[in-house]
């Protein structure tokens, strides 16, 4: 008689646990490629004009894909205020200069230069875009307009705690009176990139009497602004 041999079954060791892998996070973004593509977008927009730039002709100019430049801005209107916005002030907090004219003063010279060299002829060609396209026309407003307005409505309410002028309701709304035909002067000026540091600085000086008139104050002897 034959036995059988019971058969007994093999257990398989577990292969050892892989250790989880770290998600690895993204690449950061690289400032000097930024800057590449920005001024990239300045050169091609000075050249052929807004409605002719392509994002694939500025990624050609700034060596870099389409694909590198879209994951940055999502659209042609964002990449186009994002570049602009190098080449224009940056709006920082108003400097309290202790008096309403001190501060006016400052914000149109600021102004003045801004619109001035090759900042205004890049935005003579927005705003003209801009008339036709409610994106632009709305982040143009945000980026430019909007600060500005809000510089001149902190001055004007301090100058109301101070006690130079009354205090004015809806001071932001002052921002279009005071810097409005500042803009409307560079803007509509032929080749604004001409117009020197010096010129700009006096003509916004000659806009300042009509600025502190419009905001309640009269600066200096018979109406004029004192001297800075």
């Amino acid at each position: 008689m034959v036995r059988r041999r019971r058969l007994v079954p093999m257990t398989r060791t577990a292969p050892p646990a892989t250790p989880q892998s770290t998600p690895r996070r993204g690449r950061p973004r690289d400032a000097a490629r930024d800057r590449a593509i920005l001024d990239a977008t300045l050169a091609v927009l000075a050249e052929s004009g807004y409605r002719a730039l392509t994002t694939a002709a500025v990624a050609a100019r700034a060596g870099v894909s389409t694909a590198t430049l879209y994951r940055r801005w999502s659209s042609k209107d964002e990449l186009v205020v994002a570049a602009a916005a190098t080449h224009v002030e940056a709006v920082h907090a108003q400097p309290d200069t202790g008096t309403l004219e001190g501060d006016l003063r400052v914000l149109l010279r600021d102004k003045a230069a801004a619109l001035t060299g090759e900042a205004g002829r890049l935005m003579q060609a927005l705003v003209g875009e801009a008339a036709r396209n409610t994106a632009l026309a709305d982040a143009l407003t945000t980026a430019f307009l909007e600060p500005v307005h809000r510089r001149v409505g902190e001055a004007v309410r301090r100058a109301a705690e101070r006690g130079e002028i009354e205090a004015v309701p809806d001071a932001e709304l002052l921002g279009a009176v005071v810097v409005g035909p500042l803009m409307s002067r560079f803007l509509l000026t032929p080749r604004p990139d001409r117009v020197d540091a010096a010129t700009a600085r006096a003509t916004a000086d000659r806009f300042l009497p009509f600025a502190l008139r419009a905001v309640g104050a009269i600066g200096g002897p018979g109406g004029a602004p004192t001297s800075p």
